[in-house]
């Protein structure tokens, strides 16, 4: 059975409060769009076994409008590395997920988002590869699957299942 990873742009934040970067929260589009979200996640009726997703504001605030569309995780990590994470540093976390791990649902920022899955997938001819190339937009998730184990995670070890920007 493969593996899934779910890499989230956070959904749309308020630039208006004057907070520093970290701390900025959603705006009232963010928090639709983070229910829109989780109401996709929900719908594909997949378990997540484990989040990993930015400290800051923001990816905290994502997570929970997702999760308020009844989508569980039996774990959910705030970690300050992915807030500024290359796309290296967020591979060597990902690479240290447990090997019984089915999925992960990563929220992290742009542009390490869009950089971990053109890093990770095979291009082919799905059209989410060129919607992704248009732009990787708020709220944004990218699906991938592989049948490597996670300390395996490398360059095209990851197919695209699909590329959704959820609405609210």
């Amino acid at each position: 059975m493969p593996r899934i990873l779910h890499v989230m742009r956070h959904a749309k934040s308020d630039w208006s409060t004057g907070d520093p970067d970290h701390e900025r929260p959603l705006n009232a589009r963010g928090r639709r769009d983070a229910l829109a979200a989780g109401e996709y996640l929900t719908s594909l009726g997949q378990p997540i076994e484990r989040v990993l997703s930015s400290s800051s504001t923001r990816t905290r605030q994502t997570w929970a409008r997702v999760e308020k569309q009844g989508l569980e995780a039996r774990q959910v990590d705030f970690l300050d590395e992915i807030y500024e994470a290359s796309t290296p540093q967020a591979l060597r976390i990902l690479r240290e997920v447990v090997p019984e791990t089915q999925s992960v649902l990563w929220i992290g920022h742009f542009p390490t988002v869009e950089d971990l899955v053109v890093t990770l997938g095979v291009p082919d001819s799905n059209p989410g590869w060129m919607r992704m190339a248009e732009k990787f937009p708020t709220s944004a998730i990218a699906t991938l699957e592989f049948d490597v184990d996670w300390r395996d995670l490398g360059r095209e070890t990851c197919t695209l299942v699909d590329f959704v920007v959820p609405r609210g």
